[in-house]
Formats: structure tokens, C-alpha cells, sequence
């Protein structure tokens, strides 16, 4: 079977090496269609975004340590790398000046560089993202006049939508494409993510990452994040669903962090094969072949065997498209999903159970690897799970069970936030941890 590659769009350089049925179209005084008047309107809301920072990366030694340290010479090493990179973000709210990109456009980066239309430039940090759909929210404080997006139901597009792509590509400025919605519901592409991409054959191209796709209305209906192959546009390009954008972004705002919502289930897609085995018409939905025991779906009364074909009164085409969905959305959030079961058909309410996997925090600080983290649910602090023996968090002095509550005198209330306080603290960073009764302060080294 052929391997499908998907390129993320965000461009880099090392430094070292230096709607709808209708189409309202405006006229100008020759009576000739233009989208310039919608995007007039919709272009100052993308942004260019440039990042800075270091990575760290592995380098075999010389051959020469063997000559001198004989056969406990180590045989790799770990350098400092530095970077550079571009990409593209979309302000959503303009008074509190939000911004949303992809993940992997600011990701590792130390500073980050939001340069508005009219060339005004801002720095802006990071207030949460979220690996496994690829997206992070921005904030960039002081300017004013800015311009926001309004955005759409990505859920309205259908195949044949006419839609524009904004963004930065190859580092060019702001730059405009068009073409329309090629598939919907794409997914598979990556086993750890969730994907429920738009298609479209607008021109995407590296440093477009995190920038508009639009409707013709120019509502944002999608955060521009891939393209298939390894090299440049070839007319096959992904974006994240506006709808799949909202909710995530909205935890973000509201918890510092993504607490995503579990269904409890286990499957895959309705094939012919299956539909046949079951005696059902439909080849398209979520087939359930296990049900966990204790979890939401077994709580609302969802069986082995059933085929889920809409959520929300929405048709569902996949099962990846149902994990996509239920993932984006927050943990304690009831959804109604419509059911075929021997046939009938049936509608249940389930209520989301909050996903259980727990951070590693060696992604936040060299220091606290080794530490697994949980965020306690009265938003008290963020809990030490688990320490793992001679690792740098245990000898930093963590140990099982404390809980962190302020970095560098700031309150801690989830591990999002956590992982906000390390990445923006400058010099010394001076953990408070609740241990039984008492307190102390954990120093971080450099």
C-alpha cells in the first residue's frame, strides 16, 4: 500500500547553517466578479508569524573518544540547536487579542513575532495548545484597531464550496488563494492525532501553517495546517475544522488547557464487508466493536455492535471522524448521537468523561522529566502522579503526590497553565509544592 506523507506547513531555517449554493461575488464598475471587497474586509484578521528558539538535538561523537575513553565512551551527544521559522495565524478576538495558529508552528519556539497586515509587529506568548489536533491560541497585548475574523460552521460545507486560502507561504507576505472544498472528513494520516481535516485544492504552501480558509463570505471555516507529499502544493491541502478550532479553543481559554472528552468506545469504520455482516443499508458511519466497561458510552447504554451514524443531529461518515469530534470537544459536555442497532434505529445522550492521560512533564522543563502531572479538579494545583527513580525531577526533590501550586509566586491551577508560567519565566524558577501539611520551594536549575 502506498504511504501517504503529510507535510506540515510551517517553514523553517536553521541558523547555524544559515457557502453554499450561492456565490456572492461583488462587481466592480465593469460589472466584472471580484472577491477584493470580501477580502479587504477579512485580510487584516491573518497574521505572519515568525519564531525563534532552540532545539535540542543528538550528534554522534568523534570517533575519537574511543581512543581516549576506550570502550565506556559515550557514543552520542546531545547540542543546542537553534532555529528559525514562519507560519501564519488568525486574530479571533480582537479585544483580547487571541490568535490562533497550529501547534507545530510555535512549537519549542522561545520567542514569537506576530507582524499584523499594516506591518505593525507584536510579541506574543502562549497561553495553550494542543499537540494531537495542532493547534495553539496566541495573545499579543497592546495594540488596538485590531480586526477579527468572524467564523463560521464548518459543519455547513459541502463538497464543491467555494472557498480561499490566506496566509504566508515561502515567506512572501500575505498572500491569497482560491478553489473549493475537495473532500470532507479527511483523517488516517497519523495514528496519535486527531484528524478530521477539510480538503481543499486551494494553493497551500509551506508558511502557510495556521493561516485562513474562508468562505466566500469570509467567514473562517478552517485553520490551513498540511498538504500530501513532500514537496510543494500539488492541489491536495488540509484544514482544521472551524468547529473542531472553537472547541478546543475554548477550553484552552477557559482551563489553560485541553481536557478532552472521552466516548469510552472502540472500533473503526462501517465497511460493505460490515454492512453486510449486519444486515444494515449504510456504509458509512462509526462501527462499535467494544464498549468500555464503566466509560460514557456504557453508561448511556451504547452496545458492542452498534453503528454510530451522527452526532449532534450531524451525519457521521468515520470512525475517525467521531474520535476527532468527541476529542475536540470538553470533558462533561453531553452530545446525542444517533445509533443503528438490528436495524433500528435510536438516539442516546451521552455524557463525555474527561480523558485520563496524564502529562509527562519532560516537555516543559529538562528538569521535571521523570514527573508525570495531572491537574486536580478543583483547580488547586496541578498534581505530581508519579516520579520515577535517579531521574532530574526526583533529584530536584519531587516526589509522588505534591502537589505544585505558584511558579515564581504566580498560582498554579492546571497543567496548562504550568506549562505557561515555565516556558515565559525568566532567571531563576521557584517552585511552591504542597507536600501533606506543610510547603516548600523547589529551585530549577538554567
Amino acid at each position: 500500500m502506498k504511504k501517504l506523507v503529510l507535510l506540515f506547513l510551517a517553514a523553517s531555517a536553521l541558523v547555524l547553517t544559515p457557502a453554499h449554493a450561492q456565490i456572492p461575488f461583488s462587481t466592480n464598475s465593469k460589472e466584472v466578479p471580484t472577491l477584493a471587497p470580501m477580502l479587504e474586509q477579512v485580510t487584516p484578521a491573518v497574521v505572519n508569524i515568525s519564531v525563534e528558539g532552540t532545539r535540542i538535538t543528538q550528534q554522534r561523537l568523534p570517533d575519537a573518544f574511543q581512543f581516549f575513553f576506550g570502550p565506556n565512551a559515550p557514543q552520542n551527544g546531545t547540542r543546542e540547536q537553534p532555529f528559525r521559522g514562519l507560519g501564519s495565524g488568525v486574530i479571533i478576538d480582537a479585544e483580547a487579542g487571541y490568535v490562533v495558529t497550529n501547534n507545530h508552528v510555535i512549537d519549542e519556539a522561545t520567542d514569537i513575532t506576530v507582524t499584523l497586515k499594516d506591518g505593525r509587529q507584536f510579541a506574543a506568548q502562549v497561553l495553550g495548545r494542543d499537540e494531537q489536533s495542532d493547534i495553539a491560541l496566541l495573545k499579543i497585548e497592546g495594540p488596538d484597531n485590531l480586526t477579527a475574523i468572524a467564523i463560521g460552521d464548518s459543519d455547513d460545507m459541502r463538497v464543491g464550496d467555494f472557498v480561499v486560502a490566506i496566509g504566508n507561504p515561502f515567506g512572501l507576505g500575505q498572500t491569497v488563494t482560491s478553489g473549493i472544498v475537495s473532500a470532507l472528513g479527511r483523517g488516517g494520516f497519523g495514528a496519535d492525532r486527531l484528524e478530521n481535516f477539510i480538503q481543499t485544492d486551494a494553493a497551500i504552501n509551506s508558511g502557510n501553517s495556521g493561516g485562513a480558509l474562508v468562505d466566500l463570505r469570509g467567514n473562517l471555516i478552517g485553520i490551513n495546517t498540511a498538504i500530501l507529499g513532500r514537496t510543494g502544493n500539488i492541489g491536495i491541502g488540509f484544514a482544521i475544522p472551524s468547529s473542531m478550532m472553537n472547541d478546543l479553543i475554548a477550553q484552552i481559554i477557559e482551563h489553560g488547557e485541553v481536557r478532552r472528552g472521552i466516548l469510552g468506545v472502540r472500533g473503526g469504520n462501517l465497511t460493505q464487508e460490515l454492512a453486510d455482516a449486519l444486515n444494515i443499508s449504510r456504509t458509512r458511519g462509526a462501527w462499535v466493536s467494544e464498549v468500555v466497561e464503566d466509560g460514557a458510552a456504557a453508561k448511556a447504554g451504547i452496545e458492542a455492535g452498534d453503528v454510530i451514524v451522527s452526532l449532534d443531529g450531524r451525519p457521521l461518515h468515520s470512525f475517525a471522524e467521531l474520535a476527532a469530534k468527541v476529542g475536540s470537544m470538553g470533558a462533561g459536555r453531553s452530545v446525542t448521537l444517533g445509533l443503528l442497532r438490528d436495524g433500528d434505529e435510536l438516539e442516546v445522550t451521552v455524557e463525555l468523561e474527561e480523558h485520563s492521560v496524564e502529562a509527562v512533564a519532560a516537555s516543559m522543563h529538562a528538569a521535571l522529566q521523570g514527573a508525570q502531572l495531572s491537574t486536580l479538579d478543583n483547580e488547586q494545583g496541578v498534581r505530581i502522579s508519579a516520579v520515577e527513580d535517579n531521574t532530574p525531577a526526583h533529584q530536584i526533590g519531587l516526589r509522588q503526590d505534591d502537589i505544585i501550586i505558584a511558579v515564581n509566586r504566580q498560582r498554579v491551577t492546571s497543567v496548562g497553565e504550568l506549562r505557561r508560567l515555565l516556558d515565559n519565566a525568566q532567571g531563576v524558577i521557584a517552585m511552591h509544592v504542597r507536600r501533606g501539611s506543610s510547603t516548600l520551594y523547589l529551585v530549577l536549575p538554567n
